[in-house]
């Protein structure tokens, strides 16, 4: 018997719903949500377990902080520092739980003040990215790869899905009203049952477009 993960299931069947609504005109601007709350991702670092150990010593365990948009994920109380060619960031926030691969994300501005050639890559997807060195209290590891500037992205549920007519890895543009006023291009739609609606940028792209996060954002698919 082939074991089916009812998450991936689920998103693909949203999208042939989707497909089925949008072939037939059915999501037209009356019915389709458009607006997306933004948060403003900070540099942050992801570790496996054996990272940990490198870092902070056997045994240790992540001291959870404070919740973070996503469910089930927290940002800690542990800081490493980021060593690259060129220079070092120190006091770079953990966040949790742990991961299979550790992954650091920076963005363009952290990136140059290292020395590192960051590619802008979802998250997880890091083959090939930049290695970088992570500085502890009890010891240092550096990574063969794992250092990427992410992507521009929007968490959302199935349910979220349809009501915005996207479909899973879908690329939207995402309108940003105000002073500085733009569109941002190349937002990736991410679809699970688990995620809370919101859109992910980093620091660079908030400072670009005068954002602090909260603000809705319309999405244009």
């Amino acid at each position: 018997m082939v074991s089916v993960n009812q998450s991936d299931l689920l998103v693909e069947i949203t999208k042939s719903v989707v497909e089925e609504l949008k072939k037939h005109h059915l999501l037209d601007g009356q019915t389709r949500k458009e607006f997306v709350p933004v948060s403003v991702s900070a540099r942050h670092i992801h570790l496996q377990q054996e990272h940990v150990r490198l870092l902070f010593g056997d045994g240790y365990s992540l001291t959870p902080m404070k919740d973070i948009s996503q469910p089930g994920q927290y940002a800690a109380q542990e800081k490493v520092t980021i060593k690259g060619p060129k220079g070092a960031i120190e006091n770079v926030r953990i966040l949790g739980p742990l991961r299979k691969q550790s992954q650091v994300e920076l963005s363009r501005t952290d990136a140059r003040k290292l020395g590192l050639q960051l590619p802008v890559r979802n998250s997880g997807n890091l083959k090939g990215s930049s290695p970088v060195t992570l500085i502890g209290p009890r010891g240092s590891v550096t990574l063969d790869e794992g250092g990427i500037i992410a992507d521009r992205h929007i968490h959302m549920t199935p349910s979220d899905a349809m009501q915005y007519g996207v479909t899973d890895g879908q690329k939207v543009s995402v309108a940003v009203e105000g002073e500085k006023s733009g569109v941002m291009g190349q937002v990736t739609i991410r679809v699970k049952d688990r995620y809370a609606l919101d859109m992910h940028i980093d620091t660079d792209d908030a400072n670009a477009f005068g954002l602090a996060g909260g603000e809705l954002l319309k999405i244009i698919p």
